[in-house]
Formats: C-alpha cells, sequence, structure tokens
C-alpha cells in the first residue's frame, strides 16, 4: 500500500463539517517506514519434536542452544524459531534476527502469545508487529523523541473543531443558560449582599447576620465565597469544567494517524491510545500532552448511573448531573414535608426501575408523582445515585484533608478547615455539593414535619457523598462520625461555605 497524505486514511474521530475546515497533512514518514521493515520469515523444523507445546507451531526447536538457534536463523533478516531453554527447561524463547544479530526474547503464553504489553493471538503476529517496531525505533528513534514538538493539535483538527463545536452550542444555549444559572437561593445571596453593603458606612466592615458579626476579622475568606457565589450570575459557560482525557490502549484497524502530532500510529495492534469518552486518537506518548479539553459525545456515554460525574456534565452540557437536578426538582416539589425524608427507603425495585429510566431517556424520564407517588423512590434514586459514582462528590484525592478537618475541635478553625478542602474539589463536584446542600438546608428548615435535622441528614448522606480510597470496613466505620460532621458542618454553614 502506498503512503498517503490524504485524511480518509486516518480513521480520525475529527468531524468534517467544521466551516473553511482544511483536513491536516498526515505525516507518512513513519509509515513508509512501517512498509520497508523486514518480513517474518519461519524457520519450520525439518522432524517431530516432542513435547511440543500445542499452542506452538513447525517453528518449535526444542531443546537447543542460543549457538544452534543462531545457526539455524542463518544470517536472515526476519528470521525466527522458537526454542525451549536448556538452562531452565519449560521456559521458552524467541529467537528473532534482525540487524544483523540474533535478539532472545522471553516468550509467555496465556491465551494469547507476549514478550511484553501486547498480546496477540499467533506468533508470526508478534513477530510481525516486533519487526516493525524495531525497525522504525532503530531508523527513527531522533524522529520519535521530536514528535511532540509541533504538534497540529492546538492549531487543526480536533482542537479547533472542538472549540467550534461548543461555541456553536454554547450560544444556542446562551439565554436558557443565563436564566438556568441563577437560583432563587443566589438571589437571596445577592439581595442580602447588597443590602448590608448599603447599611455599612464608609470604612466600616462587611457584616453579615449570626456567624459574621461575632467572627467578621477571622471569616474574610469565606465571604470571598458568598461574593463568588454571586458572580456566577456575570459568567454564563462557568459550567465548560475542565476534563481530562480518559484514554485507553486501543488497536486500530487499517492505517491510523496520530490527532496530536500527526504521525502514523505503527504496528499491528495497541498502536496507540482512544479517549473513551470523546474518541480522540493519539500516540500512547503524545497523550501525556493533550490539554485536559475532553468534550464527550453522548453517543459514546452509555448509561448515566455510574458514570465519572465529570464526564456527565461535559456530555450534557451543564452544570451539575441531571440526576440531581431532576430528583431534587421533584423532591422540592412534593416531598419536603415528608416524614423521614432520605431516611426511609422506597422499595428497591422501583428505585431500581428510576435507574434504568435515566439510562434509558436521561433527561427524558418521567419520575412524576403519576409513576412514583412514593418520594422515597425518588430520594433513593438519588442516593443510589452517588453511591454508584466511580469518584464520590468528596473525592478521594480530598476525602483524608476532610476527615482531618472534622477532627479539629475549635469550631471556627474547623469551618475554616473545610472551607479550605472545598476548594480542592474539581469544579463539577463542588458544584453538584454546592447545590445539594442548598436543598438539604431546605429539608432542615422543614424539621418539624419531616423530623430530618442537619445531623440525621449527615447520618445518610455522609457515607454516601464521601468514601475512603482504600475499601477497607474498619477505615469505614472508624471515620462515619466524621463523615457525618462533615455533611451536618455542610448543611449548616452552606451560606457561608458555598
Amino acid at each position: 500500500m502506498a503512503a498517503s497524505s490524504n485524511s480518509s486514511l486516518s480513521g480520525s474521530s475529527v468531524s468534517s463539517d467544521a466551516e473553511e475546515y482544511q483536513p491536516p497533512i498526515w505525516k507518512s514518514y513513519l509509515y513508509q517506514l512501517q512498509q520497508e521493515a523486514p518480513r517474518p520469515k519461519r524457520i519450520v523444523c525439518p522432524g517431530e519434536v516432542e513435547n511440543r507445546p500445542k499452542y506452538y507451531g513447525r517453528e518449535f526447536h526444542g531443546i537447543i542452544s542460543r549457538e544452534k538457534a543462531d545457526e539455524l536463523l542463518g544470517g536472515v533478516e526476519g528470521a525466527y524459531i522458537l526454542r525451549e531453554s536448556q538452562r531452565q527447561p519449560g521456559c521458552y524463547t524467541l529467537a528473532l534476527r534482525f540487524g544483523n544479530q540474533t535478539l532472545n526474547y522471553r516468550l509467555f503464553y496465556d491465551g494469547k502469545h507476549f514478550v511484553g504489553e501486547k498480546r496477540f493471538e499467533s506468533i508470526h503476529d508478534l513477530v510481525t508487529d516486533g519487526l516493525i517496531t524495531l525497525y522504525i525505533e532503530t531508523k527513527a528513534s531522533e524522529y520519535i523523541s521530536k514528535m511532540t514538538t509541533n504538534p497540529i493539535y492546538e492549531h487543526i483538527g480536533y482542537a479547533t473543531l472542538l472549540r467550534e463545536k461548543v461555541s456553536r452550542r454554547l450560544s444556542r444555549s446562551k439565554n436558557e443558560s443565563r436564566k438556568a444559572s441563577v437560583t432563587n437561593e443566589e438571589h437571596t445571596a445577592v439581595e442580602k449582599l447588597t443590602a448590608h453593603n448599603i447599611g455599612c458606612r464608609d470604612g466600616e466592615e462587611l457584616l453579615l447576620d449570626g456567624y459574621y458579626q461575632r467572627k467578621a476579622s477571622q471569616s474574610m475568606g469565606l465571604i470571598s465565597s458568598l461574593v463568588r457565589r454571586a458572580a456566577l450570575t456575570h459568567n454564563d459557560n462557568h459550567f465548560n469544567y475542565e476534563k481530562t482525557h480518559n484514554f485507553k490502549v486501543h488497536t486500530f484497524r487499517g492505517p491510523h494517524w496520530c490527532e496530536y502530532c500527526a504521525n502514523f500510529m505503527w504496528g499491528l495492534i495497541a498502536q496507540g491510545v482512544r479517549c473513551s469518552d470523546c474518541g480522540l486518537n493519539v500516540h500512547k506518548q503524545c497523550s501525556k500532552h493533550v490539554p485536559n479539553d475532553c468534550q464527550p459525545d453522548l453517543k459514546r456515554i452509555k448509561k448515566v448511573y455510574c458514570c465519572d460525574l465529570t464526564t456527565l456534565v461535559k456530555a450534557h452540557n451543564t452544570q451539575r448531573p441531571m440526576v440531581v437536578d431532576i430528583c431534587i426538582r421533584e423532591i422540592e416539589a412534593r416531598g419536603l414535608k415528608s416524614e423521614g425524608l432520605y431516611r426511609v427507603s422506597g422499595f428497591t425495585e422501583h428505585i431500581e426501575d428510576v435507574k434504568m429510566a435515566f439510562d434509558r431517556d436521561g433527561e427524558k424520564a418521567d419520575i412524576s408523582a403519576s409513576i412514583y407517588p412514593d418520594i422515597n423512590i425518588i430520594t433513593g434514586a438519588l442516593k443510589l445515585y452517588f453511591r454508584d459514582l466511580p469518584i464520590p462528590v468528596i473525592t478521594y484525592d480530598t476525602y483524608s484533608k476532610f476527615i482531618e478537618a472534622a477532627k479539629i475541635s475549635n469550631a471556627d478553625e474547623r469551618l475554616e478547615a473545610v472551607h479550605e478542602v472545598l476548594m480542592l474539589l474539581p469544579p463539577a463536584h463542588y458544584e453538584t455539593l454546592r447545590y445539594l446542600m442548598i436543598h438539604l438546608k431546605k429539608v432542615t428548615m422543614n424539621e418539624k414535619d419531616n423530623f430530618m435535622n442537619a445531623e440525621n441528614l449527615g447520618i445518610v448522606f455522609g457515607p454516601t457523598l464521601m468514601r475512603p480510597p482504600e475499601d477497607s470496613t474498619l477505615t469505614t466505620l472508624h471515620d462515619m462520625r466524621y463523615q457525618k460532621l462533615i455533611v451536618q458542618i455542610l448543611i449548616e454553614n452552606e451560606d457561608v461555605l458555598f
């Protein structure tokens, strides 16, 4: 097959519908080298070998020395045999001729053949891939080391089309996002802040009711979070969160070019990595240089539950997971006065039905009272969503810091410590937690009817929102009181902390 610079060869995930889009010129040097690489030449054993493993063919020569293997290969580039080690019976070696020398590799089999990370269906494929890799790395080692220096990524291809796609989507939903970005609670915060500013004399510190009147000098860092919360109304795209690509090793069928450096992805299998969320294809070494700009494609997001939180909000272009928004709206519309809200469990099979509805229908899932009259089914579905997250709302990275903050005996210092750790949460996790705490605060305001105060909700949501990084029952049991305390603090001080 002749080398080509036509982008159709790339199998690229880059769409062709962008305005004035010029296809990138794929660099064919490595592709040409792959075409030049030596072809495998199997040296067949003339006689039948006793105890030949059933997964090896006539290229197996039994127990022979390295010297004998070298002699059998006859100095022919790409020639190979398999042999059993003289020193370690039961251990097998691939002897391969390349670069005017015989290379010996320890050979393994676990259903597939391998000498390193890659697994092959046949010895022939293993040798073919090995010869390609050896040839390219020998001929182009310096070229490969410099592949990432002048990438096409930031100028054409995926990055440009992604920005245009997101820009068009955001511009279409601009008016709607403006309305949605200002909740009733944020209006209240802004009005409260404005009213106090009007009542302050020149040079007088801004004092907010209750906590601030007593501790203003210690709480200026927390006041800034209230200001930041109000400022969200001025930022239409504040939910366009940064997200890392979810790269996984991938085998490409047919020639493929890297969408970061534009170079050919060589080899027979596992030539590079593909982002399972957006479909970006790059070399493994190039993946380390790709920015955190993954824009998941809804076609690739197979479910809502058990999906990474940031991935889900990026795919739907929302501030928070739509499960959280939809469930909380339903609960606040008809369940705030329900006795034992969040503590009483709904029927498990009905909760699973709600989960399946979200996975199947997404934001069109119907969880209204006509379908699920018991509000505890909806609260159960919301809690299940949080429990099923692969990374909890309070992430593994921040878990120990929250636990340490909860152990601080001084209430003011503890609040400051909790606030500092909150700032370490990924933006989508922070926004989800903020919205949930505003909701749970409303639940506590109906305590006389639902009998759920911040402490009770802390018991329910502590282990739901935060889990220790190590799956240890002992650690979980030991930390339960601190988990409860963290959630309790977040609910009671949501207006200060977020």
